[in-house]
C-alpha cells in the first residue's frame, strides 16, 4: 500500500522537497497525550535534534510539550518557536561557553551535565553571571540497546555521560560548587529502539541507583530517561504511530518512581519520523551490467541516513501503476555511498516519475547539507494543499 499524496499539486513543485503530513503529526501528539492522562509525574520534552522545522516546532509547542536541546542554536530555535525556557533541558558532551551563558541568561530548566570538567565550567560561568545553574547529572548506565552502533549511547565505551562508578566522586564535587543546584539524574541509552526489554533494563538499573542513593538520604527530585523509541521504517502506513502505550507502560510498571519525583522523557524520532516524506523526481533510468539504476534528483545531502547508518527507508514510485521491477535507487551526489536503496521493487520507473522516500521526518531535513553546492530543499505541509 502506497502513501496518499496530492500528486496533481506536486507536479508544479520543484523537486526534491520535504512533505509533512501535519494531520499525522497531530494524531501522534494526541496519542502521546492520551498515554499521559493521569500520569501527573510524567513530562515530555521534544528532542529537537530530530527536526527543527519551524512549523513543526510550533505545532509541538502548541500541544504543551517541552524542548530537549543539544546546542545553543537549538535553544534559540526553541525560544523562537515559543517554548518556555522553564520547559527546556540542555544536553550535550561539548557545551561551549556561549551556549552555557545563553542557557543561564534564559534561566532554562536544567543542564544535563556529562563530566566533572563541564560541571566546574558551568559553576565558574554561573558565578561570574551571578546565576545558579540547575543541573542533572547524565549517568552512563552501561545498558546495551539493540540498535545501530552509531546511535547507541548507554554503554561504557560511548562518549556520553558520567561513568556509573564515578557517581560518588561527582556527588562529592557538587558539594564544593557554590553556583550549582543539583536537581536530578539523566539517562539515555540510544535511538531507534523497538525492543521494550531495553527500556525495562534501564528501569532496573535506575531502581538500583535510586535505592543506593536513598539509603544514604539523597533525594533526587527529577529523573530523565531520555527517549529512544523507534518507528517502523518498513511499514510506515501499517504503523504510522509508534506504540506509545507499550513504551510508557514500561516506565509506569517497572520504574519505582517516588511520589516526590518528576519523570522526564525526550522523544524525537517517534514524534516526527513518520509525518515526513522526501519527494524526488527520476532524472534517468540507467541500464547497468546486472541491474537497473533509478537516478533521482534527491541525494545523500537531502537524506543522509542510508549513507550514514545503512538505514532502510520504504521507497515508492507514486506516479506509476505499472508492474514491479527492481532498481538500485541512487542520487546524483559524487559519492558511491549516495544510495537510498538496493534491489528495491518499484512500479516500473520512467524519467519524470515522482519517488517518495518515506519516514523522513526525523534526521532528514535537519541533517541536510549543501554538499556539491546543491541547494537545500524546500518543505511543504499537507494543510497547504486543498
Amino acid at each position: 500500500m502506497k502513501g496518499k499524496f496530492p500528486l496533481d499539486q506536486f507536479s508544479s513543485l520543484c523537486t526534491p522537497f520535504y512533505y509533512y503530513d501535519t494531520g499525522l503529526l497531530q494524531k501522534t501528539l494526541d496519542a502521546i497525550k492520551q498515554q499521559l492522562k493521569g500520569q501527573e509525574q510524567f513530562r515530555v520534552h521534544y528532542a529537537m535534534k530530530a527536526n527543527v522545522n519551524p512549523k513543526l516546532l510550533s505545532i509541538i509547542k502548541d500541544n504543551g510539550f517541552g524542548a530537549d536541546c543539544v546546542s545553543g542554536g537549538e535553544i534559540s530555535a526553541a525560544i523562537l518557536a515559543g517554548f518556555s525556557p522553564q520547559e527546556i533541558v540542555f544536553a550535550g558532551v561539548g557545551k561551549a561557553d556561549w551556549e552555557i551563558e545563553l542557557g543561564l541568561d534564559l534561566n532554562i530548566f536544567c543542564f544535563n551535565v556529562e563530566s566533572i570538567a563541564e560541571l566546574r565550567v558551568i559553576d565558574e560561568i554561573a558565578q561570574v553571571m551571578g546565576k545558579v545553574a540547575r543541573v542533572c547529572l547524565r549517568i552512563n548506565p552501561n545498558v546495551k540497546a539493540n540498535t545501530h552502533a552509531n546511535i547507541a549511547t548507554g554503554q561504557a565505551e560511548n562518549k556520553f555521560g558520567i561513568a556509573l562508578q564515578d557517581l560518588d566522586k561527582v556527588l562529592g564535587v557538587l558539594t564544593e560548587l557554590k553556583s550549582i543546584e543539583f536537581i536530578g539524574l539523566h539517562f539515555h541509552i540510544g535511538s531507534q529502539i523497538l525492543d521494550m526489554s531495553d527500556f525495562r533494563a534501564l528501569c532496573m538499573r535506575i531502581n538500583e541507583i535510586m535505592d543506593a542513593l536513598e539509603s544514604r538520604g539523597i533525594r533526587i527530585p527529577n529523573l530523565n530517561v531520555g527517549g529512544g523509541l523507534g518507528i517502523d521504517y518498513d511499514h510506515p502506513n501499517r504503523q504510522s504511530i509508534p506504540d506509545f502505550e507499550a513504551y510508557f507502560d514500561v516506565y509506569d510498571t517497572h520504574l519505582r518512581l517516588r511520589p516526590y519525583q518528576t519523570l522526564h522523557f525526550e522523544l524525537g524520532r517517534s514524534i516526527v519520523g513518520q509525518c515526513g516524506t522526501l519527494i524526488s523526481k527520476v532524472l534517468y533510468v540507467k541500464e547497468g551490467v546486472n541491474k537497473e539504476f533509478a537516478i533521482l534528483d534527491a541525494g545523500m545531502n537531502d537524506l543522509i541516513r542510508p549513507a550514514l547508518y545503512q538505514a532502510a527507508h520504504k521507497i515508492e514510485n507514486i506516479t506509476s501503476q505499472e508492474a514491479l521491477s527492481s532498481y538500485d535507487v541512487v542520487g546524483p551526489v559524487c559519492e558511491s555511498s549516495d544510495v537510498f536503496g538496493k534491489s528495491v521493487d518499484l512500479n516500473r520507473v520512467s524519467r519524470g516519475d515522482l519517488i517518495a522516500i518515506r519516514s523522513a521526518g526525523a534526521y532528514g531535513e535537519v541533517m541536510a547539507s549543501q554538499y556539491n553546492c546543491r541547494p537545500l530543499a524546500n518543505s511543504y505541509f499537507s494543510d497547504e494543499f486543498i
